[in-house]
C-alpha cells in the first residue's frame, strides 16, 4: 500500500504506516454511537450551587492558590479568523457594491463601533487616500471591506481570532490575547504572583503573539499587580491524520505525496500533557468580554476551581486509605457513595463484589485526572452537551459530546439531545496529578474509539477527513468528571464579527 517515499514522509512526520493504515479503516468504518443512559441535567449530573456554597468554595480556591501549588491558563489559540469574515468575504465576491443582506447591513451601520475602527481608519486613508466616512459616502463599501480583510491594510482575514482587536477601552483596545492575561491575573495566580498562560498557536503567528505579549506585560503587571509567564506551544505535526480519497485509499497530492491534514483540537491533549502544572484552566481564545463585565467569569472560574480541588482532596484522601489496606466496610461504602453521587460513575452489580474487589474497582476509577466542568442552560447555541453515556467496561460516566457521537436515528436519543438543559461552553478546570505528585500521561485517558469524519475537497477532488477525539470530548473520556451549572454571562462567543457589535463586547 505504501511506497519507500510514503514512509520517508511517515517518518519526517513522526508517524508510521500501521497509525497511517489504522486510520484509514477509521475513516472507512467510522466511528461507533455511544451508549446513552440520559441526558445530564440539574439532580441528574450537573451540580447547581448555592450562594453559601459559592462562597466556601470559592474560599477553598483562594487558599490553595495561596499554597504552593502551579496554576495554568491553558488557551488553544491557532484558529485563523477567516471564518468570522465569511459574510463579509461573500460581499467582496458579490456581484452587487452596496451592503444587501441583513449581515452586511449591521456591519456597516454599527463600523463605528468596532475596537478595530481606528486603525481600519487608518489603513484606509493611507491606501485608498480617503477616510471609512469618505468611502462610504461614495459608495466603495469594498474598498473599506478590503483594508479590513487584505493583507495591505489589516490581514484580519488571515490573522488568528487571538491577534483581532476585540474590545474598546478609554484610550487603548484589547485583543482576546490580552483579555485572556487580564483574566488570568483574577483568579489564576499563584502565590508568586505570576500568572501561566500557555496558548498553542500556528508558527508564523509566534512572533506576532510574542510581540503583543513584550508590549503588553509591564502595563499588565502595572494595573493588576501581576506578572506573567506566557508560553507557546503548536500543534505536533505527528498528530495530524491522513485524508481519504473516494476510494478509500490514502489522498495523494499532485506530487504523488499523502495528503495529511490537523487533527483537530484533540490533538492538544498532546500539548496539554507537557504542562508541568498542577491545575490548568481551560478556555476558547474567543469567550473574552471586557473587565466591566468580568466579575461573573471570576467568580464562576472561582467557584469551579474550588470544586476541583475540594473534589481532589477527598479522592486523594480515599486513595491513600484504598492503599493502606486497611479500610472498613463503612469507608468503603462512603467511598462508593462519593464515585456514585460526586463523579457519577456508577456500575450495577457493586455489591456482589467482596471487599478486595471493590477497594480494587473504586481504586481504579479514583486514580485518574479530574476536571470540572461548566455548563450553561440550553439557549439553542450550536455545541456539545452534558451526558451520562456507558463506557465500555459497563460503567456510566458523565461525557460531554457532540451531535455526531449520538445516534439520532435513535427517536430516544434523539429526545435526549434537542431537549437537553445544558450545553458545553467549554469552560473546564482541570487537575492533572496524582495523589503521590506524579503528572497523569494524559494520552493514556484518550477513547481511541471514538471521533469525527467529515467531507472536505482539495482541488475539486473530494475526500474524507479525519478528526481525532475532541480535546473535552473523547480525548477526556476516561478522566474524572464534575458538571457544575455556571451563568450564561460566563459564555460570550465571537463566532461572526457582527458578535462584537453585542452588548457583551461593547464599552461600559
Amino acid at each position: 500500500m505504501f511506497d519507500e517515499k510514503d514512509l520517508e514522509q511517515f517518518k519526517a512526520k513522526g508517524t508510521s504506516a500501521e497509525k497511517v493504515s489504522a486510520q484509514l479503516e477509521l475513516i472507512k468504518n467510522g466511528f461507533p454511537y455511544l451508549e446513552l443512559d440520559s441526558a445530564a441535567s440539574i439532580g441528574n449530573g450537573i451540580l447547581a450551587v448555592d450562594e453559601s456554597q459559592c462562597s466556601k468554595y470559592i474560599k477553598t480556591w483562594d487558599t490553595y492558590c495561596s499554597s504552593e501549588h502551579t496554576i495554568t491558563k491553558f488557551v488553544p489559540a491557532s484558529g485563523a479568523a477567516s471564518r468570522m469574515f465569511k459574510d463579509l468575504f461573500a460581499f467582496l465576491d458579490a456581484d452587487y457594491s452596496v451592503p444587501t443582506t441583513k449581515f452586511e447591513k449591521t456591519f456597516f451601520e454599527g463600523i463605528e463601533k468596532f475596537a478595530f475602527y481606528k486603525d481600519l481608519d487608518a489603513a484606509c486613508i493611507a491606501n485608498e487616500q480617503k477616510s471609512i466616512k469618505d468611502l462610504i459616502a461614495q459608495g466603495n463599501y469594498k474598498a473599506v471591506v478590503s483594508n479590513l480583510l487584505g493583507s495591505k491594510g489589516l490581514n484580519y482575514g488571515a490573522l488568528p481570532k487571538g491577534l483581532l482587536k476585540f474590545h474598546k477601552y478609554s484610550n487603548t483596545a484589547r485583543t482576546p490575547f490580552e483579555e485572556h492575561m487580564a483574566e488570568g491575573s483574577m483568579y489564576a495566580s499563584g502565590n508568586n504572583g505570576i500568572v501561566n498562560i500557555h496558548f498553542t498557536v500556528s508558527p508564523e503567528h509566534w512572533p506576532l503573539f510574542k510581540k503583543l505579549a513584550a508590549s503588553c506585560s509591564k502595563s499588565f503587571t502595572k494595573r493588576f499587580g501581576t506578572g506573567y509567564n506566557i508560553s507557546f506551544s503548536e500543534q505536533k505535526p505527528s498528530t495530524d491524520t491522513v485524508a481519504a480519497a473516494a476510494d478509500g485509499t490514502a489522498f495523494r497530492n499532485d506530487d504523488g505525496s499523502i495528503l495529511f491534514r490537523p487533527g483537530g483540537h484533540g490533538a492538544l491533549i498532546e500539548n496539554l500533557n507537557e504542562l508541568d502544572t498542577d491545575i490548568v484552566f481551560i478556555k476558547n481564545i474567543d469567550n473574552v468580554v471586557p473587565d466591566h463585565l468580568k466579575s461573573d467569569t471570576i467568580t464562576y472560574k472561582k467557584l469551579l476551581a474550588g470544586i476541583l480541588v475540594d473534589a481532589q482532596s477527598k479522592v486523594f484522601d480515599y486513595l491513600h486509605i484504598l492503599d493502606s489496606g486497611k479500610y472498613t466496610p463503612a469507608q468503603l461504602k462512603k467511598i462508593s457513595k462519593f464515585v456514585a453521587d460526586s463523579l457519577c460513575c456508577r456500575k450495577k452489580d457493586l455489591d456482589k463484589l467482596d471487599s478486595k474487589q471493590l477497594a480494587d474497582w473504586l481504586r481504579s476509577k479514583l486514580d485518574r485526572p479530574i476536571r470540572v466542568c461548566g455548563m450553561v442552560k440550553n439557549v439553542g447555541e450550536p455545541g456539545g452537551g452534558p451526558f451520562l453515556a456507558y463506557n465500555a467496561d459497563g460503567t456510566v460516566s458523565l461525557q460531554i459530546l457532540e451531535s455526531s457521537q449520538i445516534d439520532l436515528n435513535d427517536a430516544r436519543k434523539k429526545e435526549m439531545f434537542t431537549k437537553g438543559t445544558h450545553f458545553n461552553p467549554v469552560d473546564l478546570v482541570c487537575a492533572v496529578r496524582n495523589y503521590k505528585g506524579k503528572k497523569f500521561n494524559l494520552p493514556d485517558y484518550v477513547d481511541k474509539s471514538t471521533g469525527f469524519i467529515s467531507s472536505k475537497s482539495k482541488n475539486g477532488r473530494e475526500l474524507k477527513a479525519l478528526e481525532l477525539p475532541g480535546l473535552w470530548n473523547g480525548a477526556m473520556s476516561d478522566w474524572n468528571t464534575i458538571f457544575v451549572e455556571v451563568p450564561l454571562s460566563t459564555f460570550n462567543p465571537v463566532k461572526t464579527v457582527n458578535d462584537l457589535l453585542r452588548p457583551q463586547h461593547q464599552p461600559a
